[in-house]
């Protein structure tokens, strides 16, 4: 029976899973985001926010522990260089997840994840200001269409009579 085991194998022994996460989270920590799908990103989550909590406190212990779970000294130096800095008043939550759909082989449901602080587009757009220019309605296809045509034969049965009062005078 599995009472009380609660966090996802993900049909892996206890060495490959290990290795597996710590090989994502050092990705994660490099790129700032990586794609893969939900239950490993649900998994890695779990995996790599206490070690973010951990390199708030830039000490030679917490280095070690963190250097113990990543494998990686290059990570680690990201880590506690610029991660660190952009974390360091955000209480926790320091990752996200974003669906993407689903993936075309065995239809496994992919995402995104990411460090919150590191994404641009969602930080720009969340903090810059709405234009107040002039707001546009929509307009249907047909009526866009029949004004045009309008718009071509009024010139053109005007310009001749406009030719014509000219020549009278």
């Amino acid at each position: 029976m599995r009472h009380n085991k609660k966090f996802n194998h993900l049909g892996r022994t206890k060495a490959h899973r290990e290795a597996m996460l710590a090989n994502m989270a050092s990705s994660l920590i490099m790129h700032k985001r990586i794609n893969t799908t939900v239950a490993k990103a649900k998994e890695l989550r779990k995996f790599v926010e206490p070690i973010i909590t951990t390199a708030k406190n830039d000490t030679t212990p917490s280095r070690r522990l963190a250097f113990s779970y990543l494998r990686d000294k290059e990570a680690v130096k990201e880590l506690f260089g610029t991660v660190a800095d952009k974390v360091g008043d955000r209480p926790g939550g320091y990752t996200r997840i974003l669906r993407t759909g689903l993936r075309l082989g065995d239809n496994a449901s992919m995402c995104f994840i990411e460090l919150v602080d590191f994404n641009d587009n969602i930080t720009k757009s969340a903090s810059a200001p709405k234009s107040e220019g002039k707001k546009r309605t929509r307009r249907s296809r047909r009526a866009s269409g029949a004004t045009k045509a309008a718009a071509q034969e009024a010139p053109a049965t005007e310009a001749p009579a406009q030719a014509e009062e000219p020549a009278q005078e």
